[in-house]
């Protein structure tokens, strides 16, 4: 028995070592485990002991299922699964395992059992995926940090004084770091680019209708979130839309299917394509030079692998845009709380400052002025498609600085003491008509001003990492597509890739 063996059902298991582990993405460890040469329990013994040894430093990861994976890592895997004995962490929101636990990030949520799997759970256990963990997840996924009162913040493997952002930051940080080579996760308005950005990883948000968020939800966020995950590897995050694409029987809609399988498409190189790429932020508000010199220089890049570059974006008002994006998102956080609130008992004081605050402005919010907003989303559609008559893709940052340190966006508490007492008297409609209010959406959204208007207009978007900093900081950049424009993204992706590898760029942690 060596040191590192790990004890699996009563028998030791000698883990395959962490740098051995760490060159394989998923879909290469499946194939060690189709011919023979790795047992999943050895790579399960891998990736719990990365999990243990990284889990004090980063805190990805919130809820441990470790018994139930080697379960299932000792069951036969379907013939035809894609991913056979590959460790995988699930988000802690909308990913539901039925009868475990997910907390969404809220303490009201800590011990409500969920009575079905998530479709996308379901998938990703039938391809032969062993669900070890769920990872961590701010409240109810409505910010763009992972620092949640219920279980504490998230850290960036890159630098743990800084954020892997949100709300996906528990499965950007546990692949940065090397647990899995992919995670779960899901983005209402950046929430995979943001943390793809922030921890050098890739990451794609489908289009509108192309994965199901069923059966808990019809559409998320009406219609703005979508599911999917953060990846070390164009070709997992292909193969892993091969997987999840698709209706369900319960799903409002779908999306047509692509002519062939992503995966394979990407063995092909894009068009030379037009890209229209900015810098500026779309809010107005200040843009690191890091974040300039990130775009210029994948512009570069793109120029010299054949593709037309120049300076372009799509004509939108960014500032109304973000008052449209947010106004709704404080709507549906109030149903929410109301919802959990009828179901749990749970009480005001059983949500977090940030969240009441969100809830209350919410509330204020007319069916009228709702539907008006709703329907302006069109315009930004418009717009966005009149771009790209133009253009193949925009080309953006995802973040407007380096990754931000732990309880940067922290609300101070003076503020929060307000917001009870304006909620008190009944008065949180009038403060969304200060320019208090204004100036907090900006606050809120000038890290990260870029991603929004894909999840607006339902467009496909990736963050590919292709720069790093001084400092050794990630910023990826951001692309945007039309629609059903997901192959020309991934082969995009996949030729960046060859030209820039960044796969064995790993965090020293």
């Amino acid at each position: 028995m060596q040191t590192n063996d790990v004890r699996f059902h009563g028998e030791w298991i000698v883990p395959i070592q962490f740098n051995e582990y760490a060159k394989y993405d998923g879909l290469g460890l499946a194939a060690l485990v189709r011919r023979g040469e790795v047992q999943p329990q050895e790579l399960l013994a891998a990736a719990i002991q990365r999990a243990d040894e990284t889990g004090q430093k980063l805190n990805a990861i919130v809820r441990r299922l470790d018994e139930r994976a080697r379960q299932k890592a000792m069951q036969p895997f379907a013939a035809q699964a894609r991913f056979p004995g590959v460790p995988f962490l699930v988000k802690s929101l909308m990913q539901d395992i039925a009868g475990e636990p997910s907390s969404w990030g809220s303490r009201s949520l800590r011990d409500m059992l969920a009575n079905q799997s998530a479709d996308v759970t379901r998938r990703w256990e039938a391809e032969g995926l062993l669900i070890f963990g769920m990872t961590n997840t701010p409240e109810f996924g409505a910010k763009n940090v992972t620092e949640p009162l219920a279980h504490g913040p998230a850290r960036n493997p890159w630098d743990v004084t800084r954020t892997p952002g949100g709300s996906s930051g528990g499965s950007a940080a546990a692949v940065a770091a090397g647990i899995v080579p992919m995670a779960g996760a899901n983005d209402g308005g950046g929430s995979i680019r943001i943390p793809a950005a922030a921890c050098g990883l890739f990451g794609l948000k489908a289009g509108r209708g192309r994965i199901s968020m069923g059966p808990i939800v019809g559409e998320g966020l009406g219609g703005i979130a979508v599911q999917g995950v953060v990846s070390r590897s164009v070709r997992d995050s292909a193969a892993m839309l091969d997987v999840l694409q698709g209706p369900e029987p319960h799903a409002p809609y779908y999306m047509p299917p692509p002519e062939g399988p992503y995966l394979d498409a990407i063995q092909r190189p894009p068009k030379r394509l037009r890209i229209g790429f900015s810098t500026v932020s779309p809010i107005g508000t200040p843009v690191h030079a890091d974040a300039i010199a990130a775009v210029r220089d994948a512009a570069g890049l793109l120029a010299s692998l054949g593709h037309h570059v120049e300076e372009a974006s799509p004509a939108i008002d960014g500032e109304q845009l973000a008052q449209d994006f947010l106004i709704p998102w404080f709507a549906f956080t109030a149903a929410t709380v109301d919802e959990v609130r009828s179901k749990t008992g749970a009480t005001r004081r059983d949500f977090e400052p940030d969240t009441r605050a969100m809830a209350d402005v919410g509330r204020s919010v007319s069916a009228v002025e709702l539907l008006e907003i709703q329907d302006r989303w069109q315009t930004y559609v418009n717009a966005l498609s009149r771009f790209h008559a133009h253009y193949d893709l925009w080309l953006s940052p995802v973040l407007s600085e380096p990754p931000l340190p732990i309880g940067h966006m922290q609300t101070p508490r003076l503020l929060h003491l307000v917001n009870d007492a304006i909620n008190l008297v009944g008065l949180s409609g009038l403060l969304r008509k200060t320019s208090v209010f204004r100036e907090n959406i900006l606050r809120n959204l000038a890290w990260t001003p870029y991603t929004q208007l894909a999840n607006i207009t339902g467009r496909p978007s990736i963050s590919v990492p292709l720069y790093w900093n001084a400092r050794g900081l990630p910023l990826g950049v951001q692309f945007v597509a039309g629609l059903n424009g997901e192959t020309m993204l991934l082969q995009l992706a996949a030729e960046l890739e060859q030209a820039r590898p960044w796969f064995d760029k790993r965090p020293g942690i």
